[in-house]
């Protein structure tokens, strides 16, 4: 890696090494399983200038979103999350007001999780969305969707074609994108003069703080603070005004910006937690030093309970198979003798197997025909709602286990 991709400094410290993974959505049909598999390093380091938390671009986004096995509404706890962040917008930004015709843009629309509650409102919108699979889902659920990566030309050809959008939205999809600076030129392109953009991204600092270790993975290029977030945006001529707090991936930011212009001083809530991030050291190099050290107790705690599990005969399966699954299981070493088989609610990955560990993905309803002792949940941030779906496990005195950011074995009740 020879620099940073936001401002070019050469002085990039070492975070954390988590080896070589392959890219953690490329699931192995059967007949690859013989095959070759690439892997590429997996080593997080931060700018010691601008304090942008990065990988090596390795893998391109268009190897990873030509056909993509992540289907966002398959959580139910994401879909009434994007539910309820329209709701709030639309009263935040008066959208539904008779006296404009209000016009949103999500890019990464995924399968229109999300603007399918702007189309039940009336509201005109668009997603952008490189996937072909998945944007192709978002059409035959009605929501009109562009199958492309957005760039400046993207943006001002969506804004020559259907106008200037009101609101910007880009869930999820500021850490998926390499060109940092172009990426953000395409929404300022794209968002009114006078309009909004709402971007959420995980937080590094909770990252850090939590030992949320396996959301870092091929397809994240980048990890923010707020504060490398500010600047980002600015590269892009956006100025940030707003940031809120979310619970959604273990700790999220959800940044408000609008054009430079427009925008005025940033709010209350900035400072805020730019005053946070100050004191747990991310903008110097004491803030990351005991990071590597808490990484490497996880793995060594993940894999001592699965050993003694084995070692005492009792059976451990997988719940889940996001792609924060795939950086734990091939960190740790962990293949089909310790873990059995993952199951998911995805049909796509049914039949398939994780890359690098090569463990089987089923479906849900084979946890409750074989009745294991334990079930390792490998989308912790989703706790609260699989506690909930995975009760019917007490029925046998099954237990829930959670890897991240701690161990924890789970006793669930009906």
């Amino acid at each position: 890696m020879t620099g940073c991709r936001l401002c070019g400094s050469a002085t990039l410290a070492s975070v954390v090494d988590l080896g070589a993974t392959p890219p953690c959505e490329s699931f192995l049909a059967a007949d690859q399983l013989d095959r070759p598999e690439p892997a590429y390093p997996l080593h997080l380091r931060v700018c010691t200038e601008c304090w942008l938390a990065q990988i090596p671009p390795l893998i391109t986004p268009e190897e990873t979103f030509q056909e993509y096995a992540y289907f966002s509404s398959y959580s139910t706890s994401w879909v009434e999350h994007a539910r309820t962040f329209v709701a709030d917008a639309v009263r935040r930004l008066d959208l539904d007001s008779a006296a404009k015709e209000a016009f949103v843009v999500e890019v990464a629309s995924n399968d229109g999780y999300l603007l399918r509650h702007m189309v039940d409102r009336g509201i005109r919108c668009l997603g952008i969305e490189p996937s072909v699979n998945v944007g192709a889902a978002a059409r035959e659920a009605g929501v009109p969707t562009l199958t492309e990566f957005l760039d400046p030309a993207t943006g001002s050809a969506v804004r020559a074609e259907h106008g200037p959008a009101d609101l910007v939205v880009a869930n999820n999809v500021y850490a998926h994108i390499p060109d940092v600076v172009g990426f953000t030129q395409g929404l300022r392109a794209l968002v009114a003069d006078d309009g909004w953009v709402s971007i959420e991204v995980q937080h590094l600092l909770t990252l850090i703080e939590k030992n949320q270790y396996d959301t870092i993975y091929h397809e994240h290029f980048q990890y923010y603070t707020v504060a490398s977030a500010a600047r980002a945006l600015a590269s892009g001529g956006l100025t940030l005004v707003d940031v809120e707090l979310l619970p959604t991936h273990g700790g999220s930011i959800r940044l408000w910006a609008r054009p430079a212009e427009v925008a005025g001083e940033p709010g209350r809530r900035v400072a805020e937690v730019l005053d946070r991030e100050k004191a747990a050291g991310l903008q110097e190099l004491s803030g990351y030093a005991e990071f590597s050290a808490r990484v490497a107790k996880v793995r060594r705690d993940l894999l001592r309970f699965l050993i003694e599990a084995a070692e005492r005969g009792e059976t451990v399966v997988g719940y889940g198979a996001p792609g924060k699954g795939n950086t734990l299981l091939n960190h740790c070493g962990i293949r089909p003798d310790l873990l059995a088989y993952t199951v998911d609610r995805n049909p796509y990955k049914h039949g398939r197997f994780t890359p690098g560990t090569r463990i089987p993905v089923l479906p849900p309803e084979r946890i409750a025909a074989d009745r294991p002792d334990y079930v390792l949940v490998l989308p912790w941030n989703l706790r609260d709602e699989l506690v909930e779906q995975l009760s019917f496990v007490h029925e046998w005195g099954g237990r829930l286990v959670f890897p991240i950011p701690e161990l924890s074995i789970v006793e669930v009740t009906s």
